[in-house]
């Protein structure tokens, strides 16, 4: 997790996830880039290099003063970066598309490991052809997501949670916690099934067991919580736990299906009060 991206549009969420992203590639050695996408419509004549191509000629004017006023605000950030970690580099990409492909772009061209991105934290469960930014960079990025809801000014990690019902596609989130467990050796890592009742402890904890010795995983507790829905299930047991982290594994459905089949990954990181980390199965 050396290369992260955080795509920003300047809100106090995004703002977060800047400064969880800066404390994770400072621990990691890494490098940030900070990536602003400027909706332009075809019209304005501004190409991607904010160079003026024939258009409208006021149209052309407000692009132009808005991408000037936006890459000020990009140096602002970056100046406060170099203030709280200066050992990190920061680089800057303003670009005039759509988001999401921006982003998807962007993760290709800079082979990036990990997208920090800020979200709301939402009080309401009920979701009804609800989507985001957020929601769909989660769906579609090849690499893991996290989501930051909170101030991010001491990003520390004791307890990670790793949520999981631990067949076989859980192995892929083993490279990300085994990253996660050196950049944070203190960390107990909590292996979490939510099951809806009693009878399926003992299953689980084996397959847990079994997840933790193939992978040689160390500090480590195995937990089994009882909650008729997963997606409930996982937030209560990470506030119980004094999580800082959740991880879980995303399966990036398309947008048609979505509409009809929530993504538990997805609900949890929405809703959930602690940082999420989203890996694609």
């Amino acid at each position: 997790m050396k290369n992260l991206l955080v795509p920003t549009d300047f809100s106090r969420e995004a703002h977060y996830a800047f400064e969880a992203a800066l404390q994770l590639a400072h621990r990691s050695n890494g490098h940030v880039t900070l990536l602003h996408v400027v909706d332009a419509p075809p019209a304005t004549g501004i190409a991607t290099s904010g160079g003026q191509v024939p258009g409208d000629g006021l149209s052309n004017v407000y692009m132009i003063k808005l991408l000037q006023a936006t890459k000020r605000r990009m140096h602002e950030w970056m100046a406060e970066a170099h203030q709280l970690m200066p050992d990190v580099p920061v680089r800057d990409l303003v670009v005039t598309t759509e988001f999401e492909p921006a982003v998807l772009e962007t993760i290709r061209e800079h082979r990036i490991d990990l997208v920090v991105m800020g979200a709301h934290e939402h009080t309401s469960w009920t979701r009804f052809f609800l989507d985001s930014h957020t929601e769909q960079v989660m769906r579609l990025a090849p690499c893991p997501v996290l989501t930051v809801k909170h101030p991010a000014t001491d990003f520390t990690v004791q307890h990670l949670v790793f949520a999981s019902d631990f067949t076989a596609e859980a192995d892929r989130a083993v490279p990300g916690l085994q990253q996660l467990q050196t950049m944070f050796p203190e960390a107990t890592l909590h292996l979490l099934d939510v099951t809806p009742s009693a009878d399926r402890h003992g299953a689980a904890l084996h397959a847990m067991e079994d997840f933790a010795r193939r992978h040689q995983l160390t500090h480590y507790e195995a937990e089994v919580f009882d909650s008729p829905r997963v997606s409930t299930g996982i937030p209560r047991f990470a506030e119980q736990a004094h999580a800082d982290l959740v991880v879980m594994l995303t399966h990036g459905r398309s947008a048609l299906s979505h509409l009809f089949q929530s993504s538990t990954s997805e609900a949890v990181a929405l809703h959930a009060r602690q940082p999420v980390m989203t890996v694609h199965a």
